[in-house]
């Protein structure tokens, strides 16, 4: 099978790459592996959804297990569901990507991410290409309102009575979750992206294309927009200015917040190497310790788990609130921004502006013919040169694609015009060194 199981599952296009008996297969596999009786499956509103998800019950059920159906599902929410029956559970979403794609992601009962070594084995499995019978699965059916009651909870009994609210739901896996949990708290709601229609999601509106959420903002006169993906673990957001705040601009407020209530662990916060050199900066004026770790939310969720730590996120908008969840959650860290600007009588856009000044970030990319792993080092004097140029008020990155023959630079400087020329110049340097 020409799919690769990797540490975010699966993804492909539907039916082309991401066949039913390659999902009937991951199905099998990920019962044998885990050694359950019983998976979990949400998904999100993509047209393929419901016959990779017959298919991928099929596997399970020839595996020996049986299934719990969580219908149409925010991944976050689902994760949560595996956490408290402690049972492992399946994603099918493709999260940001075009409706025609779609992927599956597997958690281990507990919802957090499976482990490596769980991960190559049913990778293994799949390389000998075996495609289980079809059997017909035993399915209950299960509401996902624990988890909506949870995060209703988090905020202690607060309410958001009267905020004015535009959520952007990407014609996604939130259509229903966000509304009824806004609602519940009190917010006023204007809605974009509750429409699905099998081939919507991710179409000109969520956090991919939050252009309409911020038009409706300012339309509406709201407080605040949030836009999510099409799973709902990101979430982007703009003030009542209709301006953009991005996942490092809610994890650093969100870091402030904690930090004043004793609620961030060991005043630290991890981040990945692509976050703004603003954020940084912003953090070590106040006196939060910043924890570093490579692109990706796995990587971001190790490096909590292993120092005890609360909080963490990516630029993108997948921010991990690690004592209340054990995956990126939009829904959640929403509320638990809207909270805090509440509670601290401020409002969002200007909270954002005034604690970070985010530095023009320009990124580049290069094809080469191969990957080529230790790039940085190959072009080591080049960057030095370029970092002297810019001293303590720029930052370069770069990096091999760990999924394209790709090499990525990015510069971070004071203003646009010298991080577009440093970029330039590190990207000819690239083509200069590595055959295209």
């Amino acid at each position: 099978m020409s799919l690769k199981f990797g540490t975010d599952g699966v993804r492909g296009r539907a039916f082309t790459e991401l066949t039913e008996d390659f999902a009937r297969a991951l199905g099998a596999a990920a019962v044998t592996v885990l050694e359950t009786s019983s998976m979990m499956i949400g998904r999100d509103t993509r047209e393929s959804g419901p016959a990779l998800q017959a298919a991928f019950a099929e596997g399970c059920a020839a595996a020996g297990a049986s299934i719990v159906d969580l219908g149409v599902a925010p991944t976050p929410a689902v994760a949560w569901m595996s956490k408290s029956t402690g049972q492992p559970a399946a994603v099918l979403s493709a999260s940001h990507n075009v409706w025609h794609d779609n992927g599956i992601k597997i958690f281990a009962a507990g919802g957090t991410k499976i482990s490596d070594a769980a991960q190559d084995a049913i990778q293994e499995l799949l390389l000998r290409g075996d495609v289980p019978e079809v059997v017909e699965p035993e399915v209950t059916t299960m509401s996902i309102g624990p988890y909506v009651d949870a995060v209703v909870a988090s905020i202690d009994g607060r309410s958001l009575e009267g905020t004015r609210v535009v959520l952007d739901c990407a014609n996604g896996a939130a259509v229903d979750t966000a509304a009824t949990i806004f609602g519940r708290l009190g917010a006023e709601i204007e809605l974009i992206g509750v429409e699905p229609d099998g081939r919507n999601i991710n179409d000109g509106v969520g956090s991919t294309y939050p252009a309409e959420m911020q038009k409706r903002v300012l339309a509406t006169e709201a407080a605040v927009g949030f836009a999510f993906d099409g799973d709902a673990d990101r979430v982007l957001a703009c003030g009542s200015d209709g301006e953009m705040i991005d996942g490092d601009q809610i994890i650093a407020m969100a870091a402030v917040d904690r930090r004043d209530r004793g609620h961030l662990a060991s005043d630290t916060v991890v981040i990945t190497v692509m976050t703004n050199l603003g954020f940084r900066k912003a953090m070590d004026e106040l006196g939060i310790t910043v924890v570093e770790t490579p692109v990706g939310d796995r990587h971001v969720l190790v490096a909590l788990d292993e120092g005890g730590f609360s909080l963490g996120g990516e630029q993108s908008g997948h921010v991990i609130h690690r004592d209340l969840v054990t995956t990126g959650d939009g829904v959640l860290s929403a509320i638990q921004l809207l909270d805090a600007a509440l509670r601290r009588g401020v409002d969002i856009g200007q909270w954002a502006t005034q604690l970070m000044t985010r530095y023009p970030q320009v990124l580049e990319n290069v094809r080469v013919k191969t990957r080529v792993k230790d790039v940085d080092q190959l072009l080591a004097e080049d960057i030095r040169a370029e970092e002297d140029l810019l001293g303590t008020s720029g930052r370069i990155l770069v990096r091999a694609s760990g999924t394209e023959p790709l090499i990525r630079v990015m510069v971070e400087a004071a203003d646009r015009d010298t991080a577009n020329a440093v970029a330039g110049r590190l990207a000819d340097a690239v083509r200069r060194a590595v055959p295209a």
